[in-house]
């Protein structure tokens, strides 16, 4: 009888090791599957932008990442105590980037929408605004209803664009807002739609004979992209957005860009 007990003992031993190797590796792979602690453990953020959108996202003259998206994406990797690692990329392939883990997160002035909170969830950061933009003797282009049949320059896969086409322009796309607004200034469109804070900031800084339409067409609240999984990654990003904004941090940043609280 003692024999037999032996050998059952040490396959009990056997089993009671495997399957705690078996939970280990479990739990193991669940921690690697969180995509704060694998920033974390990393040591490094990689944020998506389009590096073409002044003063938001754009090469400076040292080719280096610049503007206010940069400036938020770093101070949310120190308060993360990681790297700040920004990665361009087109903007019609940003949400497909993120949810292919090319990236961890996007900070580009992405618009919070109904079909990308589809794809993507969005932590809130900024407001602004869509307006038409036309050169400073137009007085045929007064509001969204003189927009029909009238060639219209937005970027592509905007909501400038969408704004657009409802209301009948004969719509042109562009890579950025600012090749469209060139376009304008020789005359190849007859209007712009973009933001406001762009088109008043590249205005002043382009010398452009343009005038902004009185009124916004649209209210727009622009959001860090995260990957619908990805919670607790979505709840820390929004608990630091929140502490920049209460320590003066977030304004400090807007100032210097725009002169004002952009929130």
């Amino acid at each position: 009888m003692k024999k037999m007990i032996v050998p059952i003992l040490l396959f009990s031993l056997l089993l009671f090791g495997c399957g705690n190797k078996e939970a280990s590796e479990t739990n193991k792979e669940s921690s690697s599957n969180n995509s704060l602690d694998q920033i974390i453990e990393s040591g490094k953020i990689k944020v998506a932008v389009g590096g073409k959108y002044p003063p938001f996202n754009f090469m400076n003259e040292e080719n280096k990442l610049d503007g206010f998206d940069a400036d938020i994406g770093n101070e949310v990797a120190k308060r993360l105590d990681v790297e700040f690692s920004p990665i361009t990329a087109e903007w019609d392939s940003m949400i497909a980037g993120l949810n292919g883990n090319k990236f961890d997160v996007i900070i580009s002035s992405m618009a919070i929408t109904d079909e990308r909170k589809s794809k993507v969830d969005f932590v809130e950061y900024y407001s602004s605004g869509g307006v038409i933009i036309v050169e400073k003797d137009n007085n045929e282009i007064k509001g969204k209803g003189d927009l029909k049949g009238k060639v219209v320059g937005v970027a592509l896969g905007t909501t400038f664009e969408k704004m657009a086409v409802e209301n009948g322009a004969e719509v042109k796309t562009y890579s950025t807002s600012l090749d469209a607004l060139t376009d304008l200034s020789h005359g190849r469109i007859e209007a712009v739609i973009s933001d406001e804070i762009v088109s008043g900031y590249t205005i002043r800084e382009s010398k452009f004979p343009f005038k902004v339409i009185e009124g916004r067409l649209f209210d727009e609240y622009m959001g860090i992209a995260v990957r619908k999984e990805d919670k607790e990654l979505s709840a820390k990003i929004e608990e630091i957005i929140k502490e920049m904004q209460e320590d003066g941090t977030y304004t400090e940043i807007s100032e210097k860009w725009f002169n004002r609280d952009i929130r």
